[in-house]
């Protein structure tokens, strides 16, 4: 698997276009508004007893970790519509797996950007990442194969892919 794969992020222009926009919005007003309120809380006095200074210096530094990820996020991304036919599981397919081979023990999910939930009102299923154990599992695999892969708790889970799909948004 080539480090392309493994590092870009898969996101349909909606998602795209919605952290763009948190971007653009935390690292202009939004480092405005906490630049004010550490200044508010500075003229207060005493910055060792003073609350307000030291939640709003902790919200700046939570938004200035959030501003690092987006930017990142965006830079690595791939923005596409899922593909108009899928033979082979990759970024933008919807997937259905059985656990162990057992058909009726099954889960469906979408494989691209955990960063789909919640800013795509379409995706109203997981999101999995291909560089996830599961994830890099499957990828590239097709409908019939077996694979393995181990949890992050160190369990071997086996799993059979039953279904791939473009993702219908």
């Amino acid at each position: 698997m080539s480090e392309t794969t493994t590092h870009t992020i898969w996101l349909t222009q909606e998602a795209f276009d919605k952290l763009q926009g948190e971007l653009d919005h935390l690292s202009g007003p939004g480092r405005a508004e906490v630049s004010q309120k550490i200044a508010r809380a500075r003229e207060e006095g005493d910055l060792r007893e003073n609350g307000g200074y030291h939640a709003a210096r902790e919200e700046q530094g939570v938004q200035e970790a959030r501003i690092r990820q987006l930017a990142d996020m965006l830079r690595r991304a791939e923005v596409g519509e899922p593909p108009a036919h899928a033979d082979e599981v990759g970024p933008g397919t919807q997937v259905t797996i059985a656990f162990d081979g057992d058909e009726s023990d099954t889960e469906t999910f979408v494989l691209g950007s955990r960063e789909l939930l919640g800013l795509d009102e379409s995706v109203g299923t997981n999101v999995y990442s291909p560089q996830s154990p599961l994830g890099s599992a499957i990828l590239g695999r097709k409908k019939g194969d077996a694979v393995s892969y181990t949890a992050p708790n160190g369990r071997s889970i086996d799993v059979t892919i039953v279904k791939v799909e473009p993702f219908q948004s």
